[in-house]
Order: C-alpha cells, then structure tokens, then sequence
C-alpha cells in the first residue's frame, strides 16, 4: 500500500495555476523522485504533501493522514529539507539540531546524528562558516532530527560543486537505507537517474510520467544510448535546463 497519495492536487496563486490535477503514489522505502524544471509545480506538490500549502482541490493522504487537518501529527512523520532555508549566522551546528530536536516528542540521537552525516568535527562551527556541502549536510540533519518515516529533501544539490554533490548523493542513499522514505525534488536528471527507485515527470503543473527511470527511458524514447535528460525532452518539449524563474 502507498504511504502518499496526492489525487488530482490543484494549487493557484493569483492568476498562476502552479499544480493542475497532479496525482501520484510514494512506496514506503523508496527514494522517489519528482523531477522538472523550475516552475514546473514540484514544490507547491511537496510543500502540500508536507501541510505547508492547503490545496484548492483535490486530496492527500500521508499514512492515511490528511496534512492540513492533522498536521501536528503529520509533522512527526514527514522531515523537510526547503529549498530555501537559512539559519541564524552565528548559530553552531550542534546548538541548531538541539534546538530542532526540541520540537519533536522523540527525536534523534544528536551525537549518532552528527557522526552519521560526517558533522561531528564542525559541531561548533557557525552556520556562517560553513562550506556549500556542509551546509547541505546540515540541511539533511535537520530533515532527520525528528526521526521521520519520510525525509523530503528539495533542490538539495543546487549550487553545490560535482564532488560535494557526489558526496550529498551518498548521503541521500544512506538516509535511505536507515529506513527512512526519501522524496527527491530536483531538477538535475543525473542526480535523478542515479538516486531515484521510481520518478514523476511534472511540467507546467501536470503530471507528465511516473515510472522507474529505466521504464521512463525504455517507454518514452526509442533513442539507442538514451538519457533521462532525452526523455524529459521527449514528455515536455524543452531540455531540462537550470533557468532564473520563480519555482513553484
């Protein structure tokens, strides 16, 4: 049985249709990926799985939850990593998990959660001083700090450097395998092919594919040597390239 399931999710903001009838599934245990270009509505659809946004229409259900009614209980279930979020400058690494943890009735081990994440030699480091892919690590711990069953994780490679981005991407697969759900909001089809069990492709608000990232090519793209990058271009028309629009 499906742990989230969004069906037919609508979302506007003024005259902007960000989501139009999006509908998916997430399987308890995988990293599921939701992929597109920004603008695409990946974010509203996870920011609405999360409780941040309340739909116009339609439903989700978390472990049979709704996320607006029951969102005090969701949030013990669901960890998210924004796709913008900034600390404090001068808050220390080990002060903003212990602050975090705070809110949780039964969160994670900080110590354990430090050394899991390669964080435990920077607990006194201040936020400001921390790199690009340090920074992603805290991100994660953050996602985690509450022991979820599901961590969503948004644009989280975005800005970083190839090896720091190899580096998240371990990270992300270990997150995994501790038994912990992963929702995967990217834009970067590498990252996607790689990480992801299953994918839904979203562009302009709608739901374009949902299948593994070998059935997505083996099904979209008859090209001999295709990528997801071919396959996204196949669904939606344009090349999935990084741009300066607003992400909704």
């Amino acid at each position: 049985m499906p742990i989230i399931e969004v069906n037919g999710l609508r979302k506007r903001y003024g005259k902007t249709l960000a989501v139009d009838d999006v509908s998916l599934t997430v399987e308890e245990g995988e990293i599921f990926g939701i992929i597109g270009r920004n603008g695409a509505g990946k974010t509203t659809t996870v920011e609405c799985i999360e409780g941040l946004r309340k739909p116009d229409r339609g439903s989700v259900s978390v472990y049979g939850l709704d996320p607006v009614r029951d969102r005090a209980k969701v949030r013990q279930l669901v960890g998210a990593q924004l796709q913008e979020s900034h600390l404090p400058e001068k808050l220390r690494v080990e002060e903003a998990l212990r602050l975090h943890r705070s809110f949780y009735r039964d969160g994670a081990d900080i110590e354990q959660l430090m050394k899991q994440l390669g964080l435990g030699k920077k607990r006194d480091t201040a936020f400001e001083n921390l790199s690009g892919g340090q920074a992603q690590r805290l991100s994660i711990a953050l996602a985690l700090v509450g022991r979820p069953r599901v961590a969503v994780l948004d644009e989280l490679t975005t800005g970083l450097d190839p090896q720091a981005r190899r580096d998240t991407w371990k990270l992300i697969q270990k997150v995994r395998d501790s038994g912990v759900t992963v929702i995967l909001v990217t834009h970067f089809m590498e990252e996607a092919e790689r990480l992801c069990d299953r994918i839904a492709v979203i562009d302009s608000g709608l739901v374009k594919a949902v299948d593994t990232p070998a059935g997505l090519v083996a099904g979209v793209s008859g090209k001999q040597g295709a990528t997801l990058d071919d396959v996204y271009t196949e669904l939606t028309g344009h090349r999935p390239e990084q741009d300066d629009e607003e992400d909704f």
